[in-house]
């Protein structure tokens, strides 16, 4: 039945592992998990650990874990640009939001998220332009 064997060139696109989708369905839980926590830190600011925080951090987590995976499953169906520009986007609130929990400034979260999503859009760009 060696031949029967299916061949796999250059061109040829080979389909996704069993071990890569199992590995891409916790990522958005964990990388929640971690947000969350980090959220509900920077709101608490050394004070003892009360209800309202943890309810704040599940639900940023949450949210943040649903965005992602949607984000996920559904942006390879668009253009690249369009791609590279909802990342940006989602890395950008993702962070913003962060930085607005601290004593910051909105003129100083809005420059720091301003120059974080600029360096996320030409990194996740040049990712997407050269690999297709």
């Amino acid at each position: 039945m060696a031949h029967a064997a299916p061949t796999y060139t250059a061109h040829t696109p080979r389909a996704r592992t069993g071990a890569t989708t199992g590995l891409w369905a916790g990522l958005p839980l964990l990388l929640g998990i971690v947000y969350g926590f980090w959220t509900s830190g920077i709101r608490r600011v050394g004070e003892p650990i009360t209800t309202g925080n943890v309810l704040f951090g599940v639900v940023t987590g949450l949210l943040f874990a649903a965005v992602f995976f949607a984000l996920h499953r559904f942006a390879p169906a668009l253009p690249r640009e369009l791609r590279a520009l909802s990342w940006t986007a989602f890395a950008g609130i993702a962070f913003g939001f962060l930085y607005s929990q601290t004593d910051a400034s909105v003129l100083r979260s809005v420059v720091m998220t301003l120059a974080v999503s600029a360096l996320v859009f030409v990194a996740v760009f040049y990712r997407y332009y050269t690999r297709e």
